[in-house]
């Protein structure tokens, strides 16, 4: 393709933008569920790290402003959504989940800078080894970062705690980020493998979804009847035609009936007492 600063920096833009609110429905959904079930933290703490490794390949590289931003802005959000699985999955408390996310921030803070004031001099002066390092490094961390989200999908036999629309705004930023480095003036390759992994390895999960998650709906519909079913095959001998249990109502004697007592016991009484007087 041609090159082209103002689509390069527009596309960049709307990939930026893309990966800086995609997690948002992912920390609203766990937020609102109060769980992180079926959801990989270490999924998340890689993404973190692979903010820092490709934050410093894109300053060092000097890709457009937006693509520089997006992994910082990334990283921080995947710790963001990590601190969460520590506080609603481990049960830590807030303070201390707190704490773990600030010292993750700071501490892959700290190694990016260094690493971009370690990297540069060796880049401005033809090595593009280390630089060429970090790239690679985080997409190997954000292939193998989603590989332990592919297996809670696979434990759980369908996809449950990661927001789809997180999923699919990420891959969006995948996208646009490509075609970002398309109308650069030299293609960036390592940063398009990594940006195009992202979009298939998302695809896959969103594929997945659409597979899975409809049969787990109609399995759980079938158990649920069946257990209702079960339990209406036997019904205990003392219950009544709608299924309660018939109380037994103890009987009470009529009128006629306590007259006739009454009358039997005066009889009985004066046999008696006749009884008395002969055998005096």
């Amino acid at each position: 393709m041609p090159v082209n600063h103002a689509a390069e920096n527009v596309l960049g833009t709307m990939g930026t933008i893309c990966w800086t609110v995609q997690l948002l429905p992912q920390l609203w959904h766990t937020y609102r569920s109060k769980s992180v079930e079926g959801l990989s933290e270490i999924f998340m703490l890689a993404c973190g790290i692979a903010g820092a490794t490709l934050g410093t390949y894109s300053v060092v590289q000097n890709l457009n402003i937006p693509l520089i931003l997006q992994p910082q802005l990334f990283g921080v959000l995947c710790l963001v959504s990590w601190a969460q699985c520590q506080y609603y999955g481990h049960k830590r408390s807030r303070t201390t989940a707190v704490a773990m996310y600030i010292a993750a921030v700071v501490l892959l803070g700290g190694f990016e800078v260094g690493m971009i004031y370690a990297v540069r001099p060796s880049y401005k002066a033809g090595n593009m080894g280390p630089t060429q390092f970090f790239g690679i490094f985080s997409t190997v961390l954000i292939s193998c970062g989603l590989l332990p989200q592919y297996y809670e999908i696979y434990k759980y036999k369908e996809v449950i705690g990661i927001s789809l629309l997180f999923m699919t705004v990420d891959a969006l930023g995948g996208v646009f980020n490509d075609l970002s480095l398309a109308f650069k003036g030299d293609f960036d390759v390592v940063a398009g493998i990594t940006y195009s992994l992202v979009v298939v390895l998302d695809g896959g999960i969103l594929l997945l979804a659409l597979i899975l998650n409809p049969i787990a709906r109609r399995r759980r519909k079938r158990l649920a009847a069946e257990d209702t079913a079960a339990s209406d095959v036997e019904t205990p001998a003392d219950t009544s035609d709608d299924g309660s249990r018939a109380r037994v109502e103890p009987t009470q004697p009529s009128e006629d009936e306590k007259q006739e007592s009454a009358n039997r016991a005066e009889e009985e009484k004066e046999g008696a007492t006749s009884v008395e007087n002969r055998d005096a």
